[in-house]
């Protein structure tokens, strides 16, 4: 069974539960960027005993730029997928600015998405999973989640997509 394990560990180091979340995103060639300010009036996280909630965050690039457009009439669910997926890394940032360590995450809980939609667009699952995908690459079963995706008329800035989440934490 071991050496299963490590043959398993080698075909998918993301996937091999001995590695660090840290460890996983060097595997996935991720570097997260700078946790990015609030946009207005508010903060990034709030901790409440063992939960940390964080605020919603979009598919902003290191540069500043973000992804914009609606799904189904500007975007495809290919390019929403994308979006969703760097608006996790942005949430990550966050996660190892306020925790200093990715290891400290015990679950994400709890996953909103918003995807700014066409009127006749139905496919906001498909563009989270880019995000849910995400989660599950880096923290293994403790990224599996319970997760709404609902569209929107508009979201700030005119983003694609906005994410806020819901993650235990251990000291």
């Amino acid at each position: 069974m071991k050496n299963i394990l490590i043959i398993l560990c080698l075909a998918i180091p993301v996937f091999c539960f001995s590695q660090t979340p840290e460890e996983r995103l060097v595997a996935l060639k991720i570097v997260l960027p700078t946790a990015p300010h609030p946009a207005a009036n508010y903060v990034n996280a709030v901790r409440t005993g063992n939960l940390l909630f964080l605020a919603g965050k979009g598919p902003t690039h290191p540069d500043g730029t973000n992804i914009t457009g609606k799904l189904g009439s500007d975007l495809t669910i290919e390019q929403g997928y994308e979006a969703a997926r760097l608006t996790g890394i942005n949430q990550l940032s966050v996660l190892k600015s306020e925790l200093g360590d990715l290891s400290k995450v015990k679950r994400i809980v709890k996953v909103l998405g918003m995807i700014n939609s066409a009127p006749d667009f139905t496919d906001q699952s498909k563009v989270m999973n880019g995000f849910s995908d995400l989660m599950v690459e880096v923290f293994g079963g403790k990224g599996k989640h319970a997760r709404s995706s609902v569209g929107m008329c508009s979201l700030p800035f005119g983003i694609a997509v906005e994410v806020e989440m819901v993650v235990e934490v251990e000291d």
